[in-house]
């Protein structure tokens, strides 16, 4: 990572040999210094408007995913590109006035793109504080394709400032923040695989719902015979990988079915989203787990994370309203086998 000494940053370093995940922090008193924060673009960023400057950079990176957060105090001029091969997508936090994205007026609810092919070309408004996601350009259109059937390569076009309504950006915007949040409190959670997968998945699905989608053809599928087959087969698909913490990416890929489809037919079987179903089976699997633990070794979170929790309160919360205790609670109450009788105990 090339960052000059200009910036105070503060990078955490994973544990020897876990080249999972990377965290970077910094804040900024200079606008080029600020240029050179965000990993394997190339930037120039020059301070048009008058007065100190001061900025704040937040980055994780996982995988194929590099999620981050920068705020700037004054008006800026930035021009770069991103990293080859990359797909960028963002929604502002705050921002005072209206700033110009590569041509096109953009503001506060404003979901502003950039691929690679592009060339970056954004003055900002001068309080600016975005919230963005860069990722491997095919891998999240080829996601789109297989668990949404949609083309978003065709669907956006050129556009570089998407024409999304106030409820698509605030619910991108607060999603992404959310993730910041969690990763702020618990990054050494990006080392379990499973947290990866399933940020990436929920991050791709945030994404792909801030574009409008004119296909509804899902809605016209009422024949209730195949929906009732795609929902078994979906529940003979979660019983036969009932170890594993399934995701509905993985139901629609296996199924080959949209996730609206998907949605649609769950709801009007089972009156319950596909969301809800694998939440309820995912806390049941941590649930077993917890009661087969040894409590002096085994820790909430790790266990949480194996089964896809990245949002650890959350999961405390749906976990107690699924079971009437909190996880903490069946870990200390967890049986296991004693070595000299051979017989169940609790400890």
């Amino acid at each position: 990572m090339n960052i000059s000494s200009g910036p105070a940053h503060e990078t955490l370093v994973p544990p020897a040999g876990d080249d999972a995940y990377s965290v970077v922090r910094l804040d900024t008193r200079d606008a080029d210094d600020h240029a050179s924060c965000l990993q394997h673009w190339k930037q120039r960023y020059d301070q048009l408007s008058a007065g100190s400057f001061n900025g704040r950079f937040d980055e994780y990176w996982f995988g194929d995913i590099q999620v981050f957060r920068e705020r700037t105090n004054q008006v800026i001029h930035e021009v770069g590109s991103s990293w080859q091969g990359s797909l960028t997508v963002g929604v502002p936090v705050e921002v005072d006035g209206t700033g110009s994205f590569c041509g096109t007026p953009c503001g506060q609810d404003s979901i502003v793109t950039l691929t690679s092919d592009d060339e970056l070309d954004y003055r900002t408004p001068r309080l600016h504080d975005i919230v963005a996601v860069t990722t491997d350009c095919q891998v999240f259109l080829d996601y789109a394709m297989r668990v949404e059937h949609r083309d978003l390569s065709a669907e956006i076009g050129k556009q570089r400032v998407i024409d999304a309504t106030s409820e698509q950006a605030a619910s991108l915007r607060g999603f992404l923040l959310t993730v910041l949040t969690s990763l702020e409190a618990t990054p050494e959670l990006l080392r379990h695989h499973q947290i990866r997968k399933g940020l990436e998945q929920a991050i791709f699905g945030s994404l792909i719902g801030a574009f409008t989608s004119t296909d509804d053809a899902a809605r016209g599928m009422q024949h209730s015979p195949a929906r009732q087959l795609i929902v078994e087969r979906a529940r003979e698909y979660m019983s036969a990988h009932i170890d594993e913490p399934i995701t509905v990416a993985d139901l629609c890929t296996e199924l080959q079915v949209s996730r609206r489809t998907l949605q649609y037919s769950f709801q009007d079987i089972l009156n319950l989203n596909p969301v809800s179903f694998l939440r309820a089976m995912r806390l049941n699997g941590v649930r077993r787990e917890l009661k087969r633990a040894d409590p002096t070794t085994s820790h909430v979170a790790d266990i949480a994370a194996r089964w896809g929790f990245w949002h650890l309160s959350h999961f405390a919360a749906d976990y107690k309203a699924m079971f009437g205790e909190l996880p903490s609670d069946t870990l200390r109450q967890s049986t296991r086998i004693h070595p000299a009788s051979g017989f169940p105990v609790t400890v």
